[in-house]
């Protein structure tokens, strides 16, 4: 046996070595997610911290389900004051929508780095349906390419097309939404920050596992390891994109991260859902506990053994069934029941 074959197979024996104890440790850390919860993604150590993995991440399917039966969607160019460019929105409706009707903005996920408006196709199609609102989809830039303030003004602008046209819309503007999920909830959250003080009226906000604080990336590493498919990693790359430097402690720009914010008072009523396992966990604990100590309404769902994304990944699992159809009542309190019937519209 020569030495370069000894050496081979010490090679292969310290490689399948460490693959064991790389799965072992998963294995550990995968101990807290709920069974019906667990997902072979959560095996693969995925974080996006560069421009190669991001464009690799680009490319993927990222689950956003199906257009409900039923619903349409349209798709609408909105204009952009001065040498803006313009914003594309996709709207979901159901034919026999009575108007005017309750209206959902909503903004998709990703860490402001990845997605697109119809990746929420399921979710927006479903708001539609199930309530007979109308749902608009904001497909904002992105960064690195757009960082920050860009995503943020193309949600505005949405919103500002979205009031400008309700009457042409089949909308009543007083009962106008904005939500989101992960990045889409902190940038809904940055955006009924921005309407507040602008005066554009926001009836809810519904924050999904929202993204709230730059922060976050700044403090010690946790001590427990956070799950694909949003890591500690790719959180710390997304936020560096988003702001276009790497966080910082003093960051005085106005609406860069909804829980920089010192002063809640006057913010809409919000419903905030997240798991014990997600990255955002206690940045959304906090913020919820400040809305309502502030005096804003505001719904916290907390569920144990989720992990970032868990009900896109496992929606048929009853815990997640139960996650999404909170929101869906807490936007039905909202919207819908207090202007059925005989009650006047506000």
């Amino acid at each position: 046996m020569t030495l370069l074959s000894v050496l081979g197979g010490l090679t292969v024996a310290a490689t399948v070595a460490a693959t064991a104890r790389g799965i072992a440790a998963r294995r550990r850390a995968l101990a807290p997610v709920a069974p019906r919860l667990r997902h072979p993604l959560l095996y693969l150590p995925l974080s996006v911290t560069n421009t190669t993995a991001l464009a690799i991440a680009r490319r993927r399917n990222l689950p956003g389900g199906t257009l409900r039966p039923g619903v349409r969607c349209d798709t609408h160019t909105v204009p952009v004051p001065a040498s803006g460019a313009p914003v594309t929105v996709l709207s979901y409706q159901t034919p026999d929508r009575s108007t005017p009707s309750a209206a959902l903005l909503w903004i998709h996920g990703g860490g402001t780095i990845i997605g697109a408006a119809d990746m929420a196709h399921g979710w927006c199609s479903r708001v539609a349906a199930e309530l007979g609102i109308l749902v608009i989809s904001v497909d904002y830039r992105l960064a690195p390419e757009n960082p920050y303030p860009a995503g943020l003004d193309d949600c505005y602008h949405a919103l500002r097309w979205l009031h400008d046209h309700a009457e042409d819309l089949g909308v009543h503007p007083d009962r106008i939404a904005v939500g989101g999920e992960s990045a889409g909830g902190g940038l809904a959250a940055t955006l009924a920050q921005r309407a507040t003080d602008t005066g554009v009226p926001v009836a809810f906000q519904a924050l999904v596992y929202p993204m709230l604080d730059d922060r976050t990336v700044l403090r010690p590493t946790p001590s427990i390891p956070f799950l694909p498919p949003w890591t500690y990693k790719s959180n710390r790359f997304g936020w560096t994109c988003y702001l276009g430097r790497p966080p910082a402690y003093a960051d005085d720009r106005p609406y860069i991260a909804a829980a920089r914010r010192s002063n809640l008072t006057g913010l809409p009523a919000a419903w905030i859902g997240v798991g014990d396992l997600d990255l955002f966990h206690t940045e959304d604990i906090d913020y919820a506990h400040r809305l309502n100590q502030a005096g804003v309404a505001c719904e916290l769902v907390e569920v144990p053994g989720m992990y970032h994304s868990a009900d896109l990944l496992r929606g048929n699992a009853a815990s997640m069934i139960g996650f999404r159809a909170s929101l869906i009542n807490a936007l039905k309190t909202a919207l819908v029941q207090p202007h059925r019937g005989d009650l006047p519209v506000n």
